[in-house]
């Protein structure tokens, strides 16, 4: 099987030759592993390690003043503002230092918000992306979401205050919000015709000791606009992949109720996510991706403890409906042997 084949038997419910392995690596430890496998294209380092990568999609921007805040430019197509923040010595995050949302307090002003139009998305360039990766691994993307957006918009603070203090104020900017994003990834879906496997929706709902929100605001605001995207992702034959960080159990069968397909990333130190428990209460109706504990085994263990941390997810969330990976994106600081313990102890994994 080759690595496409591979993280598709998954998601089918079949048996692969071997469970595959994905990983998630920052920019500067991508550069790391170029000049570790002397290497000049990011996908040749997953083609060198026999990586089961799924391959990330995204929609160049047409419109006026975007750049990735990735890429520390300071304003995305939201209006968002952000500034560059020293992590260490050797990395670097683009930070929200400006929400426009946050000095507005009317409807009216909503509507004569500049919103980014689906108009402004190069559907063609991304569409032939696409099914050139998907000749070879299986698809992830655009990403989307509800809430994370509205809260770079609007302020984490504000942003939780309107689900009590504001509830008409927050409809009508995720209306705003769920269309102009929706409609892209609807019409990114269609121009790819096939090629894009898993729709890539990211909105935490949990911290590292609870919800973020309430089950009731997550059922007033986010599910019936959450199913509507799960709904129109199906209706082109593909999966829902969903992130989420955090103490988020409680909603988990929402999530899936909604149509969710694949969680992630599986923050299995946090309250309520135990690998056991997820693996016997949803098993049979999600796929789990992640796993792998990323705040101090992966950047801090030791190979052997990476190794170890590997094969106990293996064993808990897996080996069938489980695609292991990094909880979240391996960072800068982390060792290469690290990562690489990761995918070897999965690679070398046999069933009991």
């Amino acid at each position: 099987m080759n690595a496409r084949e591979r993280v598709l038997a998954v998601l089918n419910r079949e048996t692969p030759d071997r469970v595959p392995v994905d990983i998630w690596l920052v920019p500067e430890l991508v550069e790391k592993f170029k000049a570790k496998l002397g290497v000049s294209d990011e996908l040749d380092i997953y083609r060198k390690l026999d990586v089961d990568k799924i391959a990330w999609l995204g929609i160049p921007y047409k419109g006026v003043v975007l750049k990735d805040p990735n890429e520390h430019q300071e304003v995305n197509h939201w209006g968002v503002k952000f500034k560059k923040v020293d992590a260490n010595a050797d990395s670097h995050y683009g930070e929200v230092c400006f929400n426009p949302l946050l000095g507005l307090d009317s409807i009216e002003q909503l509507e004569a918000y500049p919103w980014p139009h689906p108009d402004d998305f190069d559907y063609a360039t991304a569409a032939a992306e696409a099914k050139k990766l998907a000749q070879e691994f299986v698809t992830l993307g655009p990403w989307i979401s509800l809430f994370e957006v509205y809260c770079m918009m609007r302020s984490l603070q504000e942003a939780l205050m309107d689900t009590v203090a504001e509830p008409e104020f927050l409809h009508a900017a995720l209306d705003k919000i769920a269309w102009s994003q929706g409609e892209m990834a609807r019409r990114f879906l269609e121009a790819a015709d096939g090629a894009i496997d898993m729709l890539f929706i990211s909105d935490d709902i949990g911290t590292q000791q609870s919800l973020l929100m309430s089950p009731e605001a997550f059922n007033e605001f986010i599910f019936p606009r959450l199913k509507k995207w799960c709904d129109m992702a199906h209706s082109y034959g593909a999966k829902v992949f969903f992130h989420t960080d955090g103490a988020s159990e409680p909603l988990i069968q929402r999530l899936i109720d909604a149509g969710v397909d694949v969680l992630n990333p599986i923050q299995h130190v946090c309250p309520g996510m135990d690998c056991k428990e997820l693996k016997a209460k949803y098993g049979d109706k999600l796929i789990f991706h992640g796993g792998v504990e990323n705040q101090k085994i992966l950047p801090f263990g030791t190979p052997e403890e990476v190794a170890a941390e590997t094969r106990a997810c293996l064993n808990e969330l897996g080996p069938d409906g489980y695609l292991p990976c990094s909880c979240h994106f391996a960072q800068a600081d982390t060792p290469v042997e690290n990562v690489m313990a990761l995918i070897e102890t999965v690679q070398q994994y046999r069933r009991v």
